[in-house]
């Protein structure tokens, strides 16, 4: 019992740091005026008692944090208010120099390596800015204002005979080594990865104190290496006991009284189509044809928000961990197992609880009608993507027909959408055959086709039309209701035009006159380059010039998918975006009022940031697994594709299994080389030799390095 009070403690905790996140973020917009309490509460939308009692405590806090300061009694105003001083967040490259990216500001202010001061990789920064020797703006860090992280994933190097340590951080996320006293290397031993935490690091010391948290085991071994990229991330790959009692503890029964409350559905077909290793099934599609000839398609999507409720352990874990983590040998779930494989998993002949949108569409795939609300679903069958392409591809096979008709209304869909300037990212993913020990045998590629088309338009279809029903209402007017949306900000313009620029080396053309010229000329390169040797170099800079979609309270619209009004409605059980959208939808259903915007956007912040955490850890899994692959095929020889180039060297990767690995300039034997970063090449100065991004080259693989994920090559020479 000790235990639950301790984490409502925790959780009280939490409460009022996120309040204290709120109340800073809304004094920083003035941060000259003084405020009285009232006048925060009201600001960031906390008006009832109870509420205005918690700003007051986070009020408290923050003045013992030094972060606000009372002017006179009752009257606060925000602290670090010198002259010249800039706030921002710190991000370190590998020669240990920094940028600092201030809010308001399109430029990133440089910081020298020996004027970071304590900063690490990601803190929140107080620094103040100078024209060194007339050049452009630069900035010293005076104080570290909110650490990104305390906690780092580095080799442990034991001096026994001075009894005490240092961890070598795995990533330049922290630019020293951490000391270690004897007391608090606990249990691990020399050349162990481990967890280490940071618990002091004194006025002008080189070195920070630490202390050993966890230790991962031996570097190079599976098990440590894919806990080593969960920890490196800050990430969970178990859950609390506690959150396991309480999931396992929930009803799983269909209630007939919750189920008069719903629309029934289980009499209509129903089915799902996923992955043939999926076991979380989170949509379905229902199908029938009206007596008018229309076809009323249901987008069916797991209820988590009837499981999942605000104030529990389990909300509370699902939201801290905002997302589910697909690494290349398991996926980390954001709900226990209980829920995402069992309960809320749309499995076939069960009854499940589902929030459903129901389209009656013609056969142009126009919308007669629409419909949103919570449903009751019996799905009939489980089909593969595999299945259901082999039946797009004969017409033949069980509910082909049925198939055959969403595949054409899809298909119309997804035509509408690149006219009005969707732009058609079709990137192939690497997978890995894994044995019964997680060791890569074999690569292979994911391609999307019809029957992922299938799928994809109909969710599109369900989270636009979801965002568009809350944003607009019956006279075609802005709402100004708040929700969560998925939004896709326009791309760099230099960063299209420097593409423009490289893709016309190629002869390929670019029309960047205005957005959908844009889209038009972006869709043509991607048709244009498939097949090509230039495809996957010219994908991934069309991808780099694109912006980072991100969730947001502010509906500025999808760039990518050409949409007005965007959400993510349709994966609650591995995304809590989704289940936000849900909560919302309900909300507005019930005819409620427009909760506050600012906490709102908080989460958004929250999940966004979640979601980058995750898309990093996956992708580091892959490069793991990559280097684990080749680890076989040292000393062979393989035709590869210049895929990047830096001051340092280039990368090559190899497209018949999608490894990359680095050539340093330094083992450029036959002259000394420079970078061109304008063309993407370095070229050496007595030869003349150039080798450019896209250039065909023949590579030795000479060296594959599990701990830090990196492949070596040789040049062999150019193709």
């Amino acid at each position: 019992m000790a235990k639950k009070r301790k984490y409502i403690s925790q959780k009280n905790e939490n409460k009022l740091r996120d309040i204290g996140k709120l109340i800073l973020n809304f004094m920083n917009k003035k941060s000259s005026k003084i405020y009285n309490y009232k006048q925060i509460s009201d600001g960031i939308g906390y008006k009832n008692p109870r509420q205005r009692e918690q700003v007051i405590q986070a009020l408290h806090r923050l003045l013992a944090k030094d972060k606000i300061k009372e002017t006179e009694k009752g009257k606060y105003i925000i602290n670090l208010q010198i002259e010249g001083t800039l706030i921002g967040i710190i991000d370190f490259n590998q020669s240990g120099n920094a940028y600092v990216k201030v809010e308001g500001l399109e430029e990133d202010i440089f910081v020298h390596s020996k004027n970071v001061k304590d900063a690490l990789q990601g803190d929140k920064v107080l620094i103040v800015t100078y024209h060194f020797k007339g050049k452009k703006m630069e900035g010293s860090v005076l104080e570290v204002l909110e650490r990104n992280r305390e906690e780092f994933v580095g080799t442990l190097e034991y001096i026994k005979h001075k009894d005490f340590g240092f961890v070598v951080c795995d990533k330049k996320q922290i630019n020293t080594d951490i000391f270690i006293p004897k007391g608090n290397i606990h249990d691990a031993k020399d050349g162990d990865k481990v967890v280490v935490r940071i618990v002091d690091w004194k006025p002008h010391s080189k070195n920070p104190e630490g202390k050993v948290v966890q230790v991962l085991g031996a570097p190079g071994e599976h098990e440590t290496e894919i806990h080593s990229i969960l920890a490196e991330y800050g990430l969970p790959y178990s859950f609390p006991e506690e959150v396991e009692q309480e999931a396992d503890a929930i009803n799983r029964n269909i209630d007939e009284e919750e189920v008069k409350k719903r629309r029934d559905m289980r009499d209509v077909l129903t089915f799902t189509i996923d992955p043939k290793d999926a076991k979380d099934f989170d949509d379905a599609l229902s199908i029938r044809q009206l007596k008018n000839g229309n076809w009323e398609v249901g987008v069916h999507i797991a209820d988590v928000s009837h499981y999942v409720t605000p104030g529990t352990l389990l909300d509370e874990e699902a939201y801290s961990r905002a997302t589910s983590i697909y690494l290349v040998d398991r996926v980390v779930p954001m709900l226990p197992e209980v829920l995402s494989n069992d309960v809320c998993s749309l499995r076939p002949n069960e009854d499940k609880y589902t929030f459903s949108a129901v389209f009656e569409l013609n056969d142009k795939a126009e919308i007669i009608k629409q419909w949103f609300g919570r449903t009751v679903i019996h799905s009939d069958r489980r089909f593969t993507y595999e299945e259901a392409q082999e039946r797009i591809e004969t017409g033949k096979g069980d509910l082909a027909e049925e198939i055959l008709v969403l595949d054409k209304l899809a298909k119309i869909l997804r035509e509408d959408r690149v006219k009005k300037g969707a732009i058609t990212f079709d990137r192939s993913e690497v997978r890995f055959h894994l044995d019964e020990n997680n060791e890569p045998v074999g690569v292979y590629f994911k391609t999307s086709k019809d029957a992922n088309h299938l799928i994809e338009e109909f969710m599109l279809l369900a989270n636009r039309k979801v965002s568009e029903y809350i944003s607009i209402n019956a006279k075609n007017e802005v709402t100004g209701l708040t929700f969560i949306y998925r939004v896709h900000d326009d791309p760099d313009p230099t960063k299209l035009e420097a593409l423009r620029d490289f893709v016309a080396t190629f002869g390929y053309k670019m029309n960047l006159s205005n957005s959908k010229k844009v889209a038009e000329s972006m869709n043509n390169l991607l048709k244009s380059v498939k097949g090509k040797g230039e495809e996957n170099m010219i994908e991934t800079l069309a991808m780099r010039s694109m912006s980072k979609a991100v969730y947001s309270t502010d509906p500025i619209g999808h760039y990518g998918l050409g949409f007005a009004y965007y959400t993510h409605f349709t994966s609650p059980i591995r995304r809590y975006p989704d289940l936000i959208a849900h909560r919302l939808l309900q909300h507005y259903l019930d005819k409620g009022k427009s909760p506050n915007k600012a906490e709102y956007e908080e989460k958004c912040k929250h999940c966004s940031n979640m979601e980058r955490l995750a898309s990093d850890a996956e992708r580091d899994s892959i490069k793991y697994m990559q280097v684990k692959f080749m680890e076989q095929h040292l000393g062979q020889e393989f035709e590869g594709v210049i895929s990047g180039v830096a001051e340092f060297g280039f990368w090559v990767q190899i497209p018949e299994n999608g490894a990359e690995g680095l050539i340093k300039l330094r083992d450029l034997m036959d002259d000394t080389y420079m970078y061109d970063a304008k063309n993407h090449a370095v070229y050496g100065m007595r030869t003349g030799n150039q080798y450019q991004l896209g250039d065909t080259v023949k590579i030795k693989v000479i060296k594959a390095d599990l701990v830090r994920k990196q492949l070596d090559f040789k040049i062999m020479g150019k193709i």
